[in-house]
């Protein structure tokens, strides 16, 4: 049996140019002989198509592509395809989120996904209903396939956080001894979970003695960015195959020869700095963009999404501006313009000072003074985001803001200013993080990912000096972020309590934490929720971001 993986990235909702890529790997799999061609989970849709899924046009069109995809199929070999099924009783909801067995002779559901995850970005429940198991599809050769999606897999309480209640779907197959377990998934990226989906699948090969194909989708869509790093591994659990993340491939998996074909994962930072640079790139591609604008600071945060928009859209691609007030420092401003040198980025100077002052005056009348405090500062960034916006209107770009979720999480941001953009690029990157993939981006062990990414593979990228220097908004004289915030190496660690761990504040105090700093940054946390709901989509890479599974009511105690 030749097995042809497909690691694939869909457009969601276009299902025409899905079949299109699907088509294209079937050629590329024939020619090598394939047996069976597999796509990832919903292939034909892209993941997660969300309300898409209850068009009952885009439904009817599905028929029609999978119709389609059987008559160019004129010697090729049969397709698995993800794809939404019927429910025969038409009782809301009426789908399942299945798999069809695509051929010469017309095209069939074969399985359907047995548990619905409805956590976090998740919520399956809302369009489809479980299937039943166990899942078996015997080829013509009389090879005999398990079939599972995705959540299916994930049944091993000592290995993942949470389990759903359901149906354990790698049992059900037992007493029905398959050749192969495939899962077709649609996985998003996290740090540390292809590990984790690597040791799902060796259980589930030791307790079916068989292989285990994981073929994962790849690519951005909207706020979830899937890697792919799918896998073959044997029944004791080696690597039979591994294609590579963060990129599209098509790959054989003969069960005749499993020769060993494993190569080194990527540290954590190269995960991450390939992740956002495949979530950057995927949005704006999808969304239609194919140039971007941020501004520069001669800050860590605006220096991390330089370099990620240049690997991302070319650095011919890349605009920045740099809008010094009277309050920015000239080892900013020098720091910023030599980061955009370095990057061969487009680089202007629109200094606010004037700008700043015309406020003053025209706010006078209304408030019987100039501006001072913190209305003052949040002037200052709501008139570099007026600018920015302009630009990025005028020149059809994409505006990318630079926040990170540390600041995101307190409210240490300024709607209609900073916050300003269609995309938060570290949204999900605490400070500390930042620091960390910063230097390693800047360390030799980076020249190699850096290269491939086409950035600068000789000396630093970001620069010693923007990654030494204390972090500042400057939007007064010698302002520091621990102004107004505790050290960010204090802060992260119980940002990531609470937001990710759920962390009750007594088990923080009592683990050593200092008991007013809990309150405060709880307080900060609650209140900032309404600037979150506000915010730009960002780009998921954690197991709790603030995007669409962040679901906390703004008006609450």
């Amino acid at each position: 049996m030749r097995l042809a993986l497909a690691q694939l990235n869909p457009v969601v909702g276009d299902l025409r140019g899905n079949a299109e890529r699907i088509l294209a790997a079937a050629h590329t799999a024939s020619a090598e002989g394939a047996t069976l061609l597999l796509t990832p989970e919903l292939s034909l849709w892209g993941y997660p198509p969300r309300d898409l899924l209850l068009q009952p046009a885009r439904l009817d069109l599905q028929n029609t592509v999978l119709d389609w995809l059987v008559s160019q199929l004129d010697g090729r070999c049969p397709l698995l395809v993800g794809v939404a099924l019927p429910c025969e009783d038409g009782r809301a909801p009426c789908l399942h989120n299945g798999i069809a067995l695509v051929d010469q002779r017309g095209w069939r559901g074969v399985a359907r996904k047995q548990l619905l995850p409805s956590y976090d970005v998740f919520d399956e429940r809302r369009y489809f209903r479980p299937g039943e198991g166990p899942c078996l599809l015997t080829l013509a050769g009389g090879e005999r396939l398990g079939l599972t999606v995705c959540e299916d897999l994930w049944v091993e309480d000592a290995l993942q956080r949470e389990r759903l209640a359901g149906p354990d779907p790698i049992a059900a197959l037992v007493e029905a001894k398959p050749d192969v377990l495939i899962n077709l998934a649609a996985s998003p990226c996290e740090i540390g979970k292809p590990g984790l989906r690597r040791r799902l699948a060796t259980q589930a090969a030791r307790r079916l003695n068989c292989p285990v194909v994981y073929l994962n989708q790849v690519g951005g869509n909207d706020e979830l960015v899937f890697d792919g790093s799918s896998f073959v591994v044997a029944s004791n659990g080696d690597a039979l195959l591994e294609l590579p993340p963060c990129q599209e491939a098509v790959q054989m998996w003969d069960s005749a020869t499993p020769a060993i074909s494993a190569g080194t994962a990527p540290v954590d930072e190269e995960l991450l700095l390939r992740t956002l640079v495949l979530g950057v790139r995927d949005y704006a591609r999808k969304c239609g963009f194919g140039k971007a604008l941020l501004g520069l600071s001669g800050g860590i945060d605006s220096a991390l999404v330089a370099v990620i928009a240049a690997a991302a859209l070319g650095p011919e691609n890349i605009s920045t501006l740099l809008m010094p007030s009277p309050w920015s420092s000239a080892g900013s401003i020098d720091d910023a313009t030599a980061l955009a040198q370095r990057l061969k980025l487009t680089h202007h100077t629109l200094p606010i000072g004037d700008l700043m002052e015309g406020f003053d005056a025209g706010l006078r009348p209304a408030l019987t003074q100039g501006p001072e405090g913190v209305t003052a500062e949040n002037l200052q960034s709501r008139i570099r985001g007026t600018l920015l916006m302009a630009v990025a209107n005028q020149q059809g770009q994409l505006l990318l803001t630079t926040g990170n979720k540390s600041e995101l999480a307190v409210g240490y941001c300024t709607l209609y200013g900073d916050m300003n953009g269609g995309l938060a690029v570290i949204g999900d990157l605490y400070k500390t993080t930042v620091f960390r993939l910063c230097d390693w981006i800047d360390s030799p062990e980076a020249a190699s990912c850096r290269r491939d990414l086409g950035l600068p593979a000789e000396g630093e990228v970001v620069g010693a000096a923007i990654r030494t220097k204390p972090p500042s908004a400057e939007l007064r004289p010698d302002q520091k972020d621990s102004d107004s915030l505790p050290d960010y190496g204090q802060l992260d660690p119980l940002l990531r309590a609470l937001i990710q761990e759920r962390t009750p504040a007594e088990t923080l105090v009592a683990a050593g934490h200092d008991s007013a700093l809990v309150a405060r940054v709880q307080q900060l946390l609650r209140r900032a929720e309404f600037k979150r709901r506000q915010a730009a989509p960002l780009l998921k890479i954690s197991s709790q971001a603030f995007g669409s599974g962040w679901r906390l009511p703004i008006a609450a105690s």
